[in-house]
């Protein structure tokens, strides 16, 4: 079985690799990876937007974007890629390709889940740094903004990065649309081969332990350099970042 391992990554490596690119759109771990960067990227700003207005003391803001995100989190991904890909198309009076969808859907179900992260992330810091904001003369948007935010965002580094490594692995259902990614590849060379599924789908799963294991211990190191900062010996830079938003008041 090994041997068989070893002929198919030596025969299709660059599939895995890139898809049929250039001659074809570009797939395999490439496309998996753009498809995350990107879901991630333009959902982040989203899910603050969102963290934001569920502590905002304005109910007609509030309970709306609240009732997106339980939706949102409540219903299987695979439900929002489905209406993304038949609703899209009706709503823009234009063809979308599936790897815009993909990324349309992963960026509504992504800022749903990052909304909750950013929003524990405010929520633990203390609340005397919110009335501190206040009582150097900041509004509520203010004090979010320079004194909450930096603070929040810097701790939140690690569940940013571990749920990247879970939208890596959502990205797979990118292959019920036809998406070129990881997955699709894997089932381009098993219909190829027909005789050796398991291991195909074998090498499939390495491929994502590999990723997703770099990126979990990348995970975890930062938590444990933000927990030595947050010990004492950042303390300092803390100190000095307060003093320079106090001076800009």
């Amino acid at each position: 079985m090994l041997s068989n391992i070893v002929s198919i990554v030596e025969n299709n490596w660059l599939l895995l690799l890139v898809g049929q690119y250039p001659n074809g759109p570009l797939g395999g771990i490439a496309a998996t990876l753009i498809l995350s960067v990107l879901g991630i990227a333009l959902a982040f700003p989203l899910s603050v937007l969102f963290a934001l207005a569920t502590l905002s003391p304005w109910r007609v803001l509030r309970w709306p974007v609240m009732g997106l995100v339980y939706v949102a989190r409540g219903v299987p991904l695979l439900m929002i890629i489905l209406w993304v890909y038949f609703l899209l198309p009706i709503l823009i009076g234009a063809n979308v390709s599936g790897f815009s969808t993909m990324v349309v859907a992963l960026v509504i179900y992504e800022a749903a889940f990052l909304s909750e992260v950013v929003r524990a992330g405010i929520q633990a810091l203390p609340r005397g740094q919110m009335d501190a904001a206040r009582a150097l003369g900041h509004s509520h948007l203010g004090a979010m903004r320079y004194v909450i935010l930096p603070q929040a965002l810097f701790n939140m580094i690690p569940s940013i990065i571990s749920q990247f490594v879970s939208t890596i692995k959502e990205t797979t259902l990118g292959y019920v649309i036809n998406v070129p990614e990881l997955t699709f590849a894997a089932g381009q060379i098993n219909n190829r081969l027909l005789t050796q599924p398991f291991e195909v789908y074998f090498i499939l799963a390495i491929i994502y332990f590999v990723v997703c294991w770099t990126l979990t211990r990348l995970a975890t190191a930062l938590e444990s350099w933000i927990a030595w900062r947050r010990s004492g010996a950042g303390n300092t830079a803390v100190l000095a970042a307060t003093h320079a938003v106090a001076a800009e008041s």
